[in-house]
């Protein structure tokens, strides 16, 4: 079974074989982790993108990683918080169930996730990082061909809100800032 990690750093410098992009329905880029993939990717990126006619939220699809260390870019549509009662777990839910899916599909090793729907979509840090490690943790047995799954947080809180969760093997928490 995988190892799970968490890390503080830039995700885009993540040399693993896909990174989760916090994407939205689009998937033509736009602010923050969504922002800064697409800058690092280059316009190939953007290009397929493109064709892919966005994507629903909940939902996930992939490409190459371009520019990017990283081999496939996994485009992730988080819910926007509205409260909670608008189904905005599930959907979180769904987004992480829905990048291993792919990852099992690709036979993928290596993947890393970004806070999805916690930057300008307002998903509240704590309730959305249980949600992706207990949707992940889950979902591991179904996806034999992981090794390592990465948490990747921007910010030193989220990094210390993620370790909290994963605190139970102290060895995965990893600070890379």
């Amino acid at each position: 079974m995988a190892t799970l990690k968490v890390v503080q750093c830039d995700i885009t410098k993540l040399q693993v074989d896909a990174i989760v992009n916090a994407a939205n329905q689009t998937l033509l880029g736009g602010g923050g982790v969504d922002g800064a993939i697409h800058h690092a990717a280059g316009t190939g990126l953007f290009a397929e993108c493109a064709t892919l006619d966005g994507c629903a939220t909940g939902d996930a699809k992939i490409t190459k990683g371009y520019n990017l260390p990283a081999k496939h870019v996994i485009h992730a549509v988080g819910p926007v918080w509205r409260g909670g009662d608008k189904d905005e777990p599930n959907l979180l839910r769904s987004c992480y169930r829905r990048c291993l899916e792919i990852a099992r599909e690709k036979e993928l090793t290596t993947i890393a996730f970004p806070c999805i729907s916690t930057g300008i979509y307002h998903f509240p840090k704590e309730h959305a990082a249980r949600i992706a490690v207990e949707t992940v943790q889950e979902m591991l047995p179904s996806v034999p061909s992981l090794d390592v799954v990465v948490f990747v947080c921007f910010s030193r809180n989220n990094f210390e809100i993620y370790q909290s969760l994963l605190e139970r093997d102290k060895d995965n928490a990893e600070p890379v800032f």
